[in-house]
């Protein structure tokens, strides 16, 4: 099980969460301005396909991989065009290769089938694509400008426990404690600052709370 940091939120003492997550979000909102998804796509399948991608490797391999990926394969059709091992190999760099192959095959084939061709928008139709779990399809939707819930990753998680917005160590009742704390206009972006602080400030060994803006009065795991 991954470390929990939710003994860390016990270090000080702040405001109630309710109290606090509107400031939580303003703040860094300035702070990571440019706070956006890492990934490079330019339409939905391309979007798709490298969240799928993502899985268990960084952003900047996955857009090293897509960057020829998707110059080669620019429909559906052509995933199913080749064979496995060749797109096997094609996206070898990401990890995992053959298990991703098999279900981008499998999303594929679904969104050919069932779906005209196109990426499908209900997010219960995003779950039933092979290969595509509750964080993807999150993701998916809320780069499309429809969030049905909020993006649980590490960097998420750790934060979210520091700030005492969550207890859980579970992904699925994580996002469920944030769904009903965090305001729904906010679902998209909240993980985008999450994610970029945790990057830039919040170490998971070495918290920089020197730097942070939510040190002060906004953090119960500030070490300040």
């Amino acid at each position: 099980m991954p470390r929990s940091y939710v003994a860390e939120a016990r270090r000080k003492k702040v405001a109630p969460k309710k109290e606090r997550v509107r400031p939580v979000i303003e703040r860094l909102a300035v702070a990571h301005a440019d706070a956006a998804i890492a990934l490079t796509f330019s339409n939905p399948l391309e979007l798709l396909i490298s969240v799928m991608l993502s899985a268990q490797t960084t952003d900047v391999n996955v857009n090293r991989v897509t960057e020829k990926l998707f110059v080669k394969y620019r429909q559906p059709e052509d995933y199913l065009a080749v064979p496995i091992e060749e797109l096997q190999q094609d996206i070898f760099q990401t990890g995992f290769y053959r298990q991703k192959a098999k279900s981008l095959r499998g999303a594929m084939q679904r969104i050919i089938e069932e779906h005209d061709g196109q990426v499908p928008e209900a997010f219960d139709e995003l779950l039933k694509l092979p290969g595509v779990a509750r964080k993807t399809a999150n993701v998916v939707s809320a780069e499309r400008g429809s969030p049905q819930g909020i993006v649980v990753d590490t960097h998420v998680r750790r934060l979210s426990q520091r700030l005492s917005f969550t207890r859980q160590e579970d992904p699925v009742k994580i996002e469920r404690d944030l769904v009903q704390l965090v305001p729904r206009e906010d679902w998209a972006r909240f993980p985008h600052l999450l994610i970029w602080h945790g990057r830039r400030i919040c170490d998971a060994r070495r918290p920089r709370c020197e730097e942070c803006p939510l040190a002060l009065d906004l953090c119960p795991a500030s070490r300040i």
